[in-house]
């Protein structure tokens, strides 16, 4: 039997409390799988859960972090062995089971993957679920039939995580991309990931009209609400959005004009429960095309006490492109 730190949610009479706790492994959830974490991250759901913002978190206690990296050291999964290196992301981990902001982690193998060739577990961290979903809209634009050549793409909320790594992305892939985004400041920033033009998010957040000028012919959006809506107006004809997040709330005040007068197509995009192969073809992707240059860049590295500080920030939109926690 050993310890491990963790930061752990406990429910309160008055809503909910975080905190590092010392637990011993035999508190650990069900499992085949046990991994000592080295790296994990906080996205935006993270700092949901962490804050209490938003009802994340089904059963408590619960130690969050929707992803995390590192070795196993003990398997019962015919996949896996000790010494094994290892990534996971969603599954509900951090949700309903315990998560990666923790020194240990007790899993399903069927959850996890090996650690893409030539990424380290810091790296893996700093794409994150934010990255990979990044790679998932970028996936589903190109499914959908969309290059390059078709026109520009428009990324919103594109100083957080998934709007930085998806700018990097649609650049490196050949697109022009137009950020959107509520910190101009971050202009520099966000033409040195590849964006081509940054537009402030007032104008994609104003009232929406059945149709607006054609601006662009693909995008990948995190914001929703309002956002998507412009977004979505201001879309060519036959193009296409991957909506990925929620970040300006759940509502779509959208007509379907974009739909029906231009052939626009709205493809969702789920990271949580996407099939193996595809989440494999995703980091195998990310690895191969991602610059780590521009990922170095954008990743800010901070100590396993720092958690809740950050998560705070990641709400209040004061953070810039990705958060990296050392857990050891």
């Amino acid at each position: 039997m050993s310890e491990f730190r963790a930061w752990v949610i406990e429910k309160t009479e008055d809503g909910q409390k975080a905190g590092i706790q010392t637990l011993e492994d035999s508190a650990l959830m069900d499992g085949d799988v046990t991994v000592r974490v080295t790296h994990s991250t906080i996205n935006y759901k993270d700092g949901l859960a962490l804050t209490g913002k938003a009802p994340v978190v089904r059963q408590f206690p619960m130690v969050p972090g929707i992803d995390f990296a590192g070795e196993v050291v003990a398997s019962g999964h015919d996949g896996f062995k000790p010494g094994d290196k290892v990534l996971l992301n969603g599954w509900g981990v951090g949700e309903k089971h315990w998560g990666g902001l923790a020194e240990l982690a007790r899993v399903s193998g069927d959850w996890l993957l090996p650690l893409p060739a030539g990424l380290s577990a810091a790296e893996a961290m700093a794409i994150g679920t934010a990255g990979y979903t990044a790679m998932l809209c970028l996936m589903a634009l190109e499914g959908h039939g969309l290059s390059p050549a078709a026109g520009p793409a428009v990324v919103t909320g594109a100083s957080g995580g998934v709007g930085s790594v998806a700018v990097n992305l649609l650049a490196h892939a050949g697109w022009e991309v137009i950020a959107s985004t509520g910190r101009t400041q971050e202009a520099d920033y966000l033409k040195s990931l590849g964006a081509t033009e940054v537009i402030d998010r007032s104008e994609l957040s104003g009232d929406v009209r059945p149709l607006n000028k054609e601006r662009w012919a693909a995008g990948v959006d995190s914001v929703g609400s309002s956002t998507l809506a412009n977004v979505l107006s201001m879309t060519r004809y036959g193009g296409a959005i991957a909506a990925c997040g929620l970040a300006g709330g759940m509502d779509l005040p959208a007509s379907v004009a974009p739909f029906i007068l231009r052939g626009v197509s709205l493809l969702g995009v789920d990271s949580v429960m996407a099939p193996m192969a595809r989440r494999a073809l995703a980091w195998r992707r990310l690895a191969e095309e991602l610059d780590r240059k521009a990922l170095k860049d954008l990743t800010n590295t901070i100590g396993f006490d720092e958690v809740e500080r950050y998560a705070a920030a990641i709400l209040g939109g004061e953070v810039r492109g990705r958060i990296v926690v050392e857990i050891g």
